[in-house]
């Protein structure tokens, strides 16, 4: 494995534009091992034996082998992220170019699709003489988790037919890219192009207005790009998901369906504000309903027992946020721009700079 790479880019002529960006911890940092339930750093291979060696024996990792295929699992991890953003628009232009849908009218996000109480808490949200936080919280269902709000956010109609829309892609030849180091199946939606048209106006015109009340402080009024895909989970593929937090400021998780039992959430503290005996809470997802939290609040899912669970996820970002703090490395970030995309959210204005990424 090589300790050092550099990932030379292009000049940008952007003077004066802000350009969206990944923090360098991109390219070194939350490399998850699903063997062993963690996640791991890698800078170079002094460091990484002498953080991990032993703390991987006392996991499982009892052999050479065993610590040769680690290193092979990280040095492949980093070389996806090294050309993730080149190889994701590769297949959204492929499969623009290639896929037919079945379901067309799902791609471009209508009223009809939402569900009243989701309305409702929106036009309440609105009406910027009388909205407050109390009163959006007296609209929402009750939820066990604290500081983690709940309420029906698509019609039982619109989750069938979306469903049925990304089953018909997964079906299909068209290559797929996985949504994180962690879910192994489900969809990339914007490379579907559900980004324009679906995600962006639901981001921007439903739930940024109740972010703002709910999440000021955390930047749930600058929500400005965001990553959406999809999760599944089924015996024989992915079951559970590990206690994590994600790279976002705020999270929607939907349940879409399908039939299934276990698969409760649980949530526990905020990263920020560790403890020492950490008591979670568990929520049974129930379908068309979503979970809003704070991308730090931490949380997991436990196996399914049967069935098939398939959620819609929506990481929202603010870069006005993450530009002071990468949420990942909690370091002040070193901006690498990208070509393609909102990369993970940061943004910097760029005038004919060369980027050099040396890891």
């Amino acid at each position: 494995m090589q300790s050092f790479l550099c990932y030379c880019f292009p000049p940008f002529k952007m003077a004066g534009r802000a350009r969206f960006c990944v923090c360098q911890c991109f390219f070194s940092r939350n490399i998850f091992l699903k063997s062993y339930e963690c996640h791991v750093v890698f800078e170079n291979e002094q460091q990484f034996q002498n953080d991990y060696k032993r703390a991987l024996h006392q996991r499982g990792c009892k052999t050479e082998e065993q610590w040769e295929n680690v290193k092979k699992q990280v040095n492949d991890e980093l070389n996806r992220r090294k050309s993730l953003h080149e190889e994701s628009h590769k297949r959204k232009m492929l499969i623009a170019a290639q896929y037919k849908p079945l379901h067309p009218h799902v791609y471009t996000l209508k009223e009809s699709y939402l569900a009243d109480q989701f309305l409702s808490l929106v036009q309440y949200a609105k009406d910027t003489g009388q909205a407050t936080t109390s009163g959006l919280l007296a609209m929402m269902t009750p939820c066990n988790a604290s500081n983690v709000y709940l309420f029906q956010v698509f019609t039982p109609k619109f989750c069938q037919d979306f469903i049925e829309e990304i089953s018909n892609f997964e079906n299909s030849d068209l290559p797929k890219g996985r949504p994180n180091t962690m879910n192994n199946y489900g969809i990339l939606l914007n490379e579907l192009g559900f980004d324009e048209a679906f995600i962006s106006p639901l981001r921007t015109n439903y739930l940024m207005p109740i972010t703002k009340l709910l999440f000021p402080d955390y930047g749930g009024d600058s929500l400005n790009s965001h990553k959406a895909f999809t999760v599944h989970y089924k015996i024989g593929e992915d079951l559970d998901l590990s206690y994590h937090y994600d790279n976002a400021e705020v999270t929607l998780n939907v349940s879409l369906g399908k039939e299934f039992t276990g698969g409760e959430l649980f949530f526990g503290d905020m990263r920020q504000i560790p403890k020492e005996n950490t008591e979670c809470t568990e929520y049974e997802h129930k379908p068309t309903y979503g979970l809003l939290h704070r991308g730090q609040h931490k949380h997991g899912a436990l196996p399914i027992q049967s069935g098939e669970r398939i959620n819609l996820i929506i990481w929202m970002r603010s870069s006005a946020v993450r530009n002071k703090l990468c949420p990942m490395c909690d370091r002040k970030p070193t901006l690498v721009p990208r070509e393609w995309g909102t990369g993970d959210g940061f943004t910097t204005e760029v005038d004919s700079v060369p980027i050099c990424a040396a890891l």
